[in-house]
């Protein structure tokens, strides 16, 4: 209880002070069918970038009505006004079990490594490439690649962004002590149409593999709406 107090407050929080973009999405996949909030900023300053999401799922089949909560915050720090920077990031969360009382911790994990980043000189596109060790509580040290995009395009009435994210974890999907599988994927692609400079709609597809305890590759799509500040 005292981790959905605090996730909560923290919420509140940054809508209040700092959010960028609020989205919800409802997942369609197989087995899913619940509802995803997204808190996002991204704020740039003359040091660097910050960025920050905190996801919560809602009604996941079997489980309380607050399911899921995850938690990301990222510091760049660029070096000598360059396209490299010196990254440093935090993960973590919690989540429900059916039928089950009380709740998970998902694994804190610590980054860090070296940024690239470009964008167009409007704007209009970019992109970040990370190279992360990465420090999984529990687990292994490890590494982490991610790539960030984003493109505007027909006059800045749609919008293609995402990430893609390749690391290496050992996964005991079978709860026999067994690793199961090595290495894992994700991939969150999303198309927005823009209504207007605040309000849009779209869709993100989260692809996966070996990902969130779902053995082997698996897409599972939402249609949403988002929110501009």
């Amino acid at each position: 209880m005292k981790k959905i107090l605090l996730f909560f407050t923290l919420f509140a929080f940054v809508v209040t002070i700092s959010a960028q973009n609020i989205q919800t999405h409802y997942d369609f996949g197989k087995d899913r069918g619940f509802v995803t909030t997204t808190v996002e900023m991204f704020k740039p300053d003359k040091l660097g970038n910050t960025f920050f999401f905190i996801d919560f799922d809602y009604g996941i089949p079997g489980h309380d009505f607050m399911s899921n909560a995850y938690f990301e915050i990222a510091r760049v720090m660029t070096i000598k006004k360059s396209a490299w920077g010196i990254h440093g990031e935090y993960n973590g969360g919690f989540g429900k079990i059916a039928n089950v009382d009380g709740y998970f911790s998902v694994n804190n994990a610590w980054l860090g490594g070296v940024d690239y980043s470009w964008n167009a000189k409007d704007f209009s596109k970019g992109f970040s490439l990370k190279l992360l060790y990465k420090e999984i509580q529990k687990k292994q040290s490890s590494f982490q690649l991610t790539g960030v995009w984003y493109v505007n395009f027909a006059k800045g009435k749609m919008s293609f962004t995402g990430f893609a994210d390749f690391w290496k974890e050992d996964s005991d999907f079978n709860f026999d002590g067994k690793t199961d599988a090595t290495y894992t994927f994700l991939a969150e692609p999303q198309l927005w149409y823009n209504i207007n400079g605040h309000f849009a709609v779209g869709s993100e597809v989260e692809l996966s593999n070996n990902f969130a305890g779902m053995e082997g590759f698996n897409v599972m799509p939402t249609l949403g709406v988002k929110w501009t500040f």
